[in-house]
């Protein structure tokens, strides 16, 4: 199976388990993880990084199983998975560090944290300063992008957009 059709699977079983959910500002889930995987390959990033932004809130947001990740995607990208998802009782400080020690999963937060920036205009005010200031302590060097994200973030809280 060529990348092109691994890509396309990839995308029809996270739209399938993502069905029914809505961001923030009404649209489907499912466009919050393909915007993701269009950051990475927009940075050139291969089809498996791709893949793992397209599962990367899976375990934390689906009744996806670990072995159906593992079998639409491949053992690295399931570790990835793994990473990024929070459990319960999660610590920041361990979370961002086992993220920052796959590469991957790295890459995957980093656009994640970036698409959610770009978002979260359409989200109230107090989620929009609580995520700047999340992003601000634990994020900014996750990408050259975020800084920006976040600063039009902020300009949207002084301009009164909310």
């Amino acid at each position: 199976m060529n990348d092109e059709e691994r890509l396309k699977r990839a995308l029809n079983f996270a739209a399938e388990k993502h069905s029914g959910q809505f961001r923030i500002g009404g649209d489907e889930y499912i466009t919050h993880p393909m915007a993701v995987a269009e950051i990475l390959r927009k940075n050139g990033y291969e089809a498996d990084y791709q893949i793992a932004a397209l599962f990367h809130d899976l375990l934390e947001d689906t009744d996806a199983s670990e072995e159906e990740i593992r079998s639409y995607g491949n053992e690295r990208i399931l570790n990835a998975v793994k990473l990024l998802t929070k459990e319960t009782g999660y610590k920041m400080s361990e979370y961002i560090e086992r993220i920052r020690n796959d590469e991957m999963a790295f890459a995957v937060k980093a656009a994640d944290r970036l698409h959610n920036l770009r978002t979260a205009i359409e989200a109230d005010e107090h989620f929009r300063r609580k995520y700047i200031l999340e992003t601000r302590e634990w994020y900014m060097d996750f990408s050259p992008q975020i800084s920006e994200a976040v600063k039009k973030l902020e300009e949207s809280l002084e301009e009164g957009k909310f």
